[in-house]
């Protein structure tokens, strides 16, 4: 079985209500998905999430990437997932995102030409039902208190709340009664992500207002872009001001970059997404050196994946060696998908799919509908 045709599609959906980050509020999902079709007529899907802050991607450059690179994996063995992996890396250097849409694709057509959920091509399933993360984050602490309770109450036991927003006082004002209020209903996992949005000084009183609060970590306390080489210095410190453990996302892009963090005492723990690492596998490879090394792991979507980018996590997710950070899906924000039927989340769990590939059917009528006109750059 042979690649016949890629083709690169750009789509802008709508969310539910906005989502507020440290220096973001995403209010549509602008992604791209990726048809892969074989010389017997099989189909495959795949997405990623413009992420020009995270990796430098934007729908635009990852519709040229997805073009560029179409030309030396037309013709190949669809199966060959290492070689096509190899031939993109030749071709074009990072474009991360690009690559991982395009692997989650061929994975996708291979598991229903051969009648295989997408986690069998990967390796031994490790856990059939996973905890979700229910994302809690904006100026309102009042909102945020019942959001969070509402999601309790709809069977969640993992939460991820939204910081960088203020003041690092009224943020861990806001995360300490988010706390008390889980923690008292019984057993789960409570995180604080700040995106990067907090200078050093800030980081560290947050840390210090929040140490004994029952946070169980802190993601990305600052930014990972940092030229003048403090990042990791900055890292360390804040981790050694505080019993939470630290966890790093947009820092993490390689497995070099797991190990730097772990080697300087700068987080301990990551959140991991395709499109940072290049695809399903990179991001299974890190999971199992996070494992080796004794770090947490997240395994996360960007905002505003649709359940096709929310499956492929959930199939990695499956498979990974471990998983005590718990898993983030996106699609649930979105006010359209674009599958027949939505990746199912009940009582704040998700079942791995069993079905051939993904196990979601995409629906291209939405597809077209949602469709972005991206003049191809040459």
């Amino acid at each position: 079985m042979k690649i016949k045709a890629i083709e690169p599609i750009a789509v802008s959906l709508p969310m539910k209500k906005p989502v507020q980050m440290a220096g973001e509020t995403v209010v549509r999902a602008d992604n791209v998905l990726i048809r892969i079709e074989s010389d017997d007529g099989v189909v495959g899907w795949g997405e990623a999430a413009s992420a020009p802050v995270m990796t430098g991607e934007t729908v635009a450059s990852m519709m040229a990437a997805a073009a560029l690179m179409a030309g030396s994996l037309v013709g190949r063995a669809a199966d060959d997932f290492s070689g096509a992996s190899a031939a993109m890396d030749a071709q074009l250097y990072g474009n991360s995102g690009a690559k991982a849409a395009i692997e989650i694709a061929l994975h996708d057509l291979v598991g229903r030409a051969t009648s295989r959920p997408l986690h069998a091509l990967l390796g031994q399933k490790q856990r059939s039902r996973m905890a979700l993360l229910a994302v809690v984050g904006s100026a309102d602490a009042a909102a945020d208190l019942r959001e969070a309770q509402a999601c309790w109450a709809a069977g969640y036991r993992a939460f991820k709340i939204k910081v960088g927003l203020g003041t690092a006082q009224a943020d861990a004002a806001r995360t300490r009664d988010i706390c008390r209020a889980l923690k008292s209903g019984g057993e789960c996992l409570v995180s604080a992500d700040a995106n990067q949005g907090f200078a050093v000084d800030d980081a560290l009183r947050y840390v210090r207002a929040v140490a004994d609060c029952g946070l169980d970590f802190f993601e990305q306390p600052v930014s990972a872009h940092d030229l003048g080489g403090k990042y990791f210095e900055t890292m360390a410190r804040v981790a050694a001001a505080t019993p939470v453990l630290i966890g790093a996302d947009e820092g993490i892009h390689s497995r070099d970059d797991i190990e730097r963090h772990h080697a300087r005492n700068a987080a301990r723990g990551v959140s991991l997404k395709a499109i940072k690492l290049g695809g399903l596998r990179a991001l299974l490879a890190a999971s199992r050196l996070c494992d080796r090394l004794g770090m947490q792991v997240n395994i996360s979507c960007k905002t505003g994946e649709s359940s096709v980018a929310s499956a492929a996590a959930v199939h990695v997710a499956a498979v990974a060696p471990a998983l005590a950070w718990g898993l983030t899906v996106t699609s649930p924000g979105l006010a359209e998908d674009v599958v027949v039927e939505p990746l199912a989340v009940e009582y704040g769990h998700v079942e791995v799919p069993e079905r051939p590939g993904l196990g979601v059917e995409v629906d291209e009528r939405r597809v077209r509908r949602r469709q972005q006109d991206f003049k191809r750059v040459a």
